[in-house]
């Protein structure tokens, strides 16, 4: 179940920003559903901050299982990331995760002109240096990049959006890929969202490619309103219900 909620907490875990999607004092806080079970809680909080004289954002997304499912998969993740206010680009990220049993207590650093990232594991006590791509991204600026992507509000069904992201010690190809416009039901009435399906490996966890489904508000600020994957057993949800702080009124185009 680990890999669900970390694929989720992606989800909830879009380069043009000089008119952002967003601002400091964002907060969002999802409930997240295993089947009929309520599984868990997560949240995501930006700051402004400064990170070696450069004015950065600092987000954190944390996420922990509830009630009967804590009995028996206790979860708490801590995903934090510093990226630069003007270009986005990453400059620092955190990752402790206490999943059952399995812990990971990690920093990394980006080095973007020697186009490397110095991963700090505390937990193994051992530093690498792994080789990024320009532009590459960690979990959670990720989420950010893309909600300010200057195509994500202009593809035409079936059209792609396609990332470099930084996750455990390797680069991984991420690909968003755009099905439709739909209106939803959500805590907050119903709003118009794009409709989206990241490309994730099938067999392992989902059923196939396409079985994780994100639905995004149409409008100014692209935040996130449900997620949805169909696992090899059952099926994982996670919806908006609660926010602020938001830069636009929600559903101002």
């Amino acid at each position: 179940m680990k890999k669900y909620l970390q694929i989720v907490l992606f989800f909830i875990t879009l380069n043009v920003f000089s008119q952002t999607a967003y601002k400091e004092g964002e907060h969002f806080k999802f409930k997240i559903s295993y089947g009929i079970i309520n599984a868990g809680v997560a949240t995501l909080d930006l700051k402004s901050t400064t990170y070696n004289g450069k004015s950065v954002y600092h987000a954190k997304g944390v996420g922990y299982t509830t009630g009967i499912t804590k009995t028996f998969f206790k979860v708490y993740d801590d995903y934090q990331s510093y990226f630069d206010k003007k270009t986005g680009v990453p400059y620092r990220y955190i990752r402790k995760i206490d999943e059952g049993g399995y812990t990971k207590n990690q920093e990394g650093f980006f080095d973007h002109s020697s186009k490397t990232v110095l991963v700090k594991d505390y937990k193994g006590k051992i530093n690498n240096t792994f080789n990024v791509t320009t532009n590459v991204q960690d979990i959670v600026s990720s989420f950010y990049y893309l909600r300010n992507h200057p195509k994500i509000d202009k593809l035409k069904n079936g059209e792609s959006i396609e990332i470099d992201m930084f996750f455990d010690d390797e680069i991984y190809k991420f690909k968003l890929k755009f099905i439709g416009k739909e209106e939803i039901k959500t805590n907050f009435g119903k709003i118009n969202t794009l409709k989206f399906r990241p490309l994730v490996q099938s067999g392992r966890v989902f059923k196939e490619q396409e079985s994780l489904t994100v639905w995004i508000s149409d409008d100014a600020n692209k935040i996130p309103l449900k997620v949805q994957a169909s696992l090899a057993v059952g099926s994982l949800k996670a919806e908006l219900v609660k926010y602020s702080g938001l830069k636009q009124k929600l559903g101002t185009k």
